[in-house]
């Protein structure tokens, strides 16, 4: 009988690491969980069947706000490397898009549920937002400081390398060694 050994190695690092964020993918979970807050608002259901969609919108509400914070103060590698105009302008757009329907969703629940039902959202996103900081953003921006370190590094290396290189054949060529 032939064994194979069980493999315990992580192959595919893209499961360790954290969730890309993009606002293309943003908008599409937000309104995606628009879509299911109206329909639920329209059938008259209770707050708490849908609190999964209210989450999602939450959730999306809070990566544009990470994605905003992060296009005003970019990381070194991100100035070096992507096109800051139009990624400024990208969620730029996508938040007014959310804004809209933040105040539809708002008119709609305020409506049917009454406005304590607006504030028991309210507290539903802040929690989303506080999770999503401590869980997402810590990884992204730690992952964002080891990349802008190995750069720096990389640069003083190279910028010593160079300057040890010409000192070299300064002193070479003036008979020092």
């Amino acid at each position: 009988m032939l064994l194979t050994p069980k493999w315990t190695g992580c192959w595919n690092a893209k499961l360790r690491r954290p969730p890309m964020i993009d606002p293309i993918s943003v908008i599409a979970g937000a309104t995606a969980a628009y879509n299911g807050i109206k329909k639920a608002c329209e059938m008259g259901k209770e707050i708490s069947s849908f609190t999964g969609a209210i989450s999602k919108f939450a959730k999306a509400n809070a990566d544009i706000d990470f994605l905003e914070q992060k296009a005003k103060n970019p990381s070194l590698y991100h100035k070096m490397f992507s096109n800051h105009q139009a990624d400024a302008l990208d969620i730029w757009s996508k938040r007014q898009k959310l804004k809209e329907m933040r105040t539809e969703i708002q008119n709609h629940i305020s409506f049917v549920y009454g406005p304590s039902a607006w504030k028991e959202i309210l507290r539903i996103e802040a929690e989303q937002r506080k999770q999503q900081r401590a869980l997402v953003y810590a990884k992204k921006e730690a992952m964002d400081n080891l990349i802008n370190g190995i750069l720096i590094t990389l640069i003083v290396s190279v910028g010593l390398t160079i300057a040890g290189v010409v000192i070299w054949f300064v002193g070479k060529q003036q008979g020092k060694w």
